[in-house]
């Protein structure tokens, strides 16, 4: 069976992720910075389970990780996080461990990864992003553009890897019940209402990357803003985010 190894393992989707994958009799490598949580849930998944305690905010995290993993058949790049407020609040270090684990993690784990599965014409990767990519987001404006970047990275792969017995699927889930909401300090959001269960969501990106598929946005009224962000003009999309965000 196969090797996943699941980024931000320890609460949320990247849970809900790692028991879908523990189900089908995968081995696991699951990684995040909490300790005691990614050993009660590996206690929870089996034997099959390894804890790998690491921290994406550190630039020579992928390269640790990789040395001690070697080969993997599939990667969830589920890390990552955001702050509430506007940029000029925000701490420049804060702003900048964003980029480090949404943007440059996930892209220092895919390239170190892909060429492997490249060369064994064998290889699954899905990328968490957001609804939030298909937009801009004062307010949450420096998660949403690496949000972005993951989707625009992802569906790049997609392409540049048909054909290879790789496949690359991006996860573009919209308001989800996980902590993010916490640790962004945004509990109080509107669009966070009516969120969607992290089982679900992982539900829908687990099938589309066992079937291969390029992009899934979860729930019928994330898909239709997605899809209806691309036909209003761009100033009102800009100011539309900004008053569901910043109120």
């Amino acid at each position: 069976m196969a090797t996943t190894m699941i980024t931000g393992a320890s609460a949320g989707i990247g849970m809900e992720l790692a028991r879908l994958f523990a189900a089908r009799g995968d081995d696991l490598i699951l990684v995040a910075r909490r300790a005691d949580r990614l050993e009660t849930l590996a206690a929870e998944l089996g034997p099959r389970a390894r804890v790998i305690v690491a921290d994406l905010a550190d630039p020579a995290t992928p390269e640790r990780l990789f040395a001690q993993t070697g080969a993997i058949d599939i990667l969830v790049n589920n890390a990552g996080f955001g702050a509430a407020g506007r940029v000029a609040e925000i701490s420049v270090g804060r702003q900048l461990e964003i980029v480090q684990v949404n943007i440059t993690a996930l892209t220092a784990l895919t390239c170190l990864y892909l060429p492997g599965m490249i060369e064994r014409k064998k290889g699954r990767i899905l990328n968490v992003a957001s609804t939030a990519a298909f937009q801009p987001g004062p307010g949450l404006n420096v998660y949403c553009a690496t949000k972005a970047y993951v989707l625009s990275f992802s569906e790049g792969l997609y392409a540049e890897t048909r054909g290879t017995g790789v496949t690359v699927t991006c996860l573009c889930p919209g308001a989800t019940s996980t902590e993010f909401a916490e640790v962004a300090n945004f509990r109080n959001a509107i669009i966070f209402r009516n969120a969607m269960s992290a089982a679900e969501v992982a539900r829908q990106g687990y099938a589309a990357t066992l079937a291969g598929k390029r992009l899934v946005i979860t729930g019928l009224e994330n898909k239709a803003r997605a899809v209806g962000v691309r036909f209003v003009p761009r100033g009102l999309v800009v100011d539309l985010a900004r008053r569901l965000l910043l109120g």
